[in-house]
């Protein structure tokens, strides 16, 4: 989704503006994109594709995603304006290409590419197929369940709640300034797309959501892969609540369709959720199905 948003209508806070400098300020008010400093050193980044986490400190720079590679030469520029320090990680949340493209800008540049295991094989399956391996950055560093690295005064985990939006789907907290990157685990007011190709489960992913719940806490500021208004790309706990009570309402009125004897075709008629008011956008037909294809999937 395109978000070619101007700074000029983006509140930046005090701290951002001496962060930056006056000059660095003052560039990026003619800059369209979104380029803002969230909390302590970490900030976000947003322009065509998957939201992009970085974060800036005496001892290098983290990225988490990469966008395009055109957005993220973009990012690495207005990085390197503001720092002379090594680029340390790049990490991925999940594989697609809205948010690992852009990995090829990073080569030669950062020194480790960080994922979940099963990001890295999709990854390695998708360009396969679309026959454009030579375009790839891959990870070169994989985890499970948990990790974590201490970069400066930050320490970065990220954490694995199972399959969801993909079955590679991990979650990156920056600790100190209590940031989560939810990948897109969450699409903010958004009809999200399920991918059932990579090991996605509409029935699971509400479960993860439940999980992040209780991992993180009430003053934990989250950045979203997606959402319907892109300056809400950055929410709260309760973004993430309203995510998980899409998924469950989502699942249940694909099951109680299928319950009640409706074909795929009638079901798939929906222009909304029961029990939804909030979830804009095209796309609806997208979960639907791939609820459907779940819910009936034999084994």
């Amino acid at each position: 989704m395109e978000r070619r948003i101007f700074l000029k209508n983006t509140a930046l806070t005090a701290a951002a503006l001496a962060f930056f400098g006056k000059k660095g300020f003052a560039s990026m008010i003619d800059d369209p994109q979104q380029f803002r400093l969230l909390r302590n050193n970490v900030g976000m980044f947003a322009e065509k594709g998957g939201t992009i986490a970085w974060m800036t400190n005496k001892e290098g720079i983290v990225v988490v995603d990469a966008e395009f590679p055109e957005q993220a030469t973009h990012l690495i520029d207005l990085l390197k304006k503001q720092s002379d320090l090594p680029f340390e990680w790049l990490i991925n949340t999940h594989h697609h290409g809205d948010h690992t493209s852009g990995n090829i800008s990073f080569k030669g540049l950062v020194k480790k590419v960080a994922a979940h295991e099963n990001s890295l094989a999709n990854q390695k399956a998708v360009a396969q197929k679309s026959k454009n391996e030579d375009k790839q950055l891959y990870p070169d560093t994989t985890f499970t369940d948990k990790w974590k690295i201490k970069v400066g005064d930050e320490r970065i985990s990220a954490h694995y709640f199972g399959t969801g939006h993909t079955n590679g789907d991990a979650m990156i907290h920056f600790e100190h300034a209590n940031i989560v990157h939810m990948g897109d685990l969450v699409f903010n007011c958004r009809y999200p797309f399920v991918d059932n190709s990579a090991g996605a489960s509409v029935q699971h992913w509400p479960q993860a959501l439940e999980k992040a719940r209780k991992k993180f806490d009430k003053d934990t500021m989250f950045i979203f892969g997606h959402a319907y208004d892109p300056l809400k790309v950055v929410g709260t706990m309760d973004d993430v609540i309203a995510m998980q009570n899409f998924m469950e309402k989502l699942e249940d009125y694909v099951a109680g369709s299928i319950k009640a004897g409706k074909s795929k075709d009638d079901i798939l008629k929906a222009t909304s959720i029961p029990g939804i008011t909030d979830w804009q956008g095209d796309g609806i037909q997208r979960g639907i199905s791939a609820a459907y294809e779940e819910l009936t999937k034999t084994s």
